[in-house]
């Protein structure tokens, strides 16, 4: 059994609804800092890290101290936007969307939900993931056998640890909650 250490990435520079990919704002780059210092508790960890920019950031303190380079995989990225929503419109749209349940969201979000477990549960060793708040949310759902989209409002850098098993995740430790405003 692997251990899964799912991390939100830091504080993004700017919102949802302005830019594509922000990175780290200056409290995103301490978040980073901080966290990197907290998983060097959890032993040897390989590193996987979405390949946008603020998770990137996260990931690159923990990286640098472990004198290695994280593997990029767009399995653990941010949840895909539905073409025809308009950059200002996404925040609206995913505000929409959390307050739901994965049976009512379109067969497309259904399959990256998918996607996102089924990377996950191929990670053969204990591993830090560098992702975001929607991903999270499917894997630590899926562990609770869960159809809603949100479960809870992981913080940013917060924690979350699943184990795999052979029928799937297990949930050993959500990581600290709080509010999150999607702009």
């Amino acid at each position: 059994m692997a251990r899964l250490y799912l991390i939100r990435h830091g504080e993004p520079a700017g919102s949802w609804s302005d830019t594509p990919d922000p990175g780290l704002s200056p409290l995103g780059h301490e978040q980073a800092k901080a966290v990197a210092e907290r998983l060097q508790t959890f032993g040897t960890l390989d590193i996987v890290t979405s390949p946008l920019r603020r998770a990137r950031e996260t990931a690159a303190p923990f990286a640098a101290m472990r004198g290695v380079t994280a593997t990029i995989a767009p399995a653990v990225s941010e949840i895909p936007t539905p073409s025809g929503v308009a950059l200002e419109l996404r925040g609206e749209w995913l505000r929409s969307l959390m307050t739901g349940t994965w049976s009512q969201a379109g067969q497309a979000l259904r399959d990256w939900r998918g996607q996102v477990i089924a990377y996950l549960m191929t990670l053969p060793r204990n591993t830090a993931i560098f992702s975001h708040y929607v991903a999270i949310n499917a894997a630590a759902a899926a562990a609770r056998r869960d159809d809603r989209v949100t479960i809870f409002a992981p913080t940013h850098a917060s924690v979350t640890i699943l184990g795999t098993t052979p029928l799937g995740f297990e949930e050993i430790e959500f990581g600290r909650a709080g509010e999150t405003t999607v702009r």
